[in-house]
């Protein structure tokens, strides 16, 4: 995702934070950066397995821009059939250090509770949260299914 920069500088960064989430900025663009750390030389079908609910095209572009941005390597190979790999660039690496406090305080707060009690606090109901997407965390692994409680009202039939 391409971000417009703003006026105040030369380059049309206000700060180094402004400059960052430039690179960075979109739902999916860390998730792949956080991938790609955690296992180097990776071909596109693995890494879109990695990241469940990612479409092709928005891999596909995004992996496009963060080439262009420096922060990911694509090699292709000459082979029958096709093989691309991508891995992080020094930049890349660099970056993905960076969001290493960030993801740590993201988990402290998951389990602290402050992000649904924040919600609440701010007015917004269950329904508005349960209607979300969670994002998934790739550090972590997924929570069992809740079970589901019997229905309450008989057979299903309408009395007529």
């Amino acid at each position: 995702m391409t971000t417009l920069n703003r006026p105040g500088a030369p380059d049309g960064h206000v700060c180094g934070i402004d400059a960052a989430m430039e690179v960075i900025g979109g739902k999916w663009k860390v998730l792949i950066l956080w991938a790609l750390d955690d296992r180097r030389d990776l071909r596109f079908g693995e890494l879109r397995r990695l990241l469940p609910g990612i479409t092709e095209k928005v891999l596909a572009s995004h992996l496009r821009e963060m080439e262009a941005d420096g922060i990911v390597r694509r090699v292709s190979y000459e082979e029958v059939p096709p093989r691309v790999e991508y891995s992080l660039t020094d930049s890349g690496t660099r970056l993905n250090a960076a969001l290493v406090p960030l993801a740590h305080w993201g988990r402290e707060r998951r389990a602290d509770g402050q992000g649904a009690e924040r919600r609440v606090a701010d007015g917004q109901s269950a329904d508005a949260r349960a209607a979300r997407t969670p994002v998934a965390d790739p550090t972590t692994p997924p929570a069992p299914p809740t079970p589901r409680a019997p229905a309450a009202h008989g057979s299903g039939k309408r009395a007529r």
